[in-house]
């Protein structure tokens, strides 16, 4: 890895992450990786040192991965939730009829309900991770304004003071 690009990463055991969110973080940027672009390529590389690029396309694709895997975490939820529903119903529906069925059953709510507390324990780990990344995103994107609107500046100096040189250098062409 360059240093420029270890200039624009911090390891990623000091974000304040637990050590299942930080394995979870370096497997997404290994998985934003996969995309092929050279931010995601630079991503991985820093994941497998153990550090978190903090340039705003990093964050914005770490970002977006995140958004991905919490919409489906939440269409998984929604979905299991109706399980656990249908099989409430089927519960007190058959019940009288179908004892032997209904441990089935609620061993199977039970499992649901397993799924359920995982997948809200996950979602949890993802937006802490996610608002963790927005907030770098954030940070980046601001530096990198300041280092536009500083660079931005000293160039508007050096070239308004260069146009006065050449300015008097054509005039003397001209006398």
């Amino acid at each position: 890895m360059s240093s420029q690009s270890a200039g624009n990463a911090v390891p990623d055991t000091q974000i304040g992450l637990s050590n299942e969110e930080i394995q979870l973080l370096r497997g997404a940027q290994q998985a934003v990786a996969a995309n092929g672009s050279t931010s995601s390529r630079a991503a991985s590389r820093a994941s497998s040192q153990g550090l978190l690029m903090l340039d705003s396309s990093s964050l914005t694709a770490l970002g977006r991965h995140f958004d991905r895997v919490m919409q489906h975490i939440q269409q998984q939820l929604e979905y299991l939730m109706e399980q656990s529903q249908i099989v409430t119903l089927h519960v007190y529906d058959r019940a009288g009829n179908l004892i032997d069925n209904a441990d089935a059953e609620i061993a199977r709510y039970h499992d649901i309900m397993r799924q359920i507390d995982e997948l809200e324990l996950d979602f949890d780990r993802i937006a802490h991770i996610r608002d963790i990344v927005r907030d770098f995103r954030g940070r980046a994107e601001e530096l990198e304004r300041e280092l536009e609107r500083s660079s931005g500046s000293s160039s508007r100096r050096h070239a308004h003071g260069h146009g006065h040189r050449s300015h008097g250098h054509s005039s003397r062409h001209r006398a």
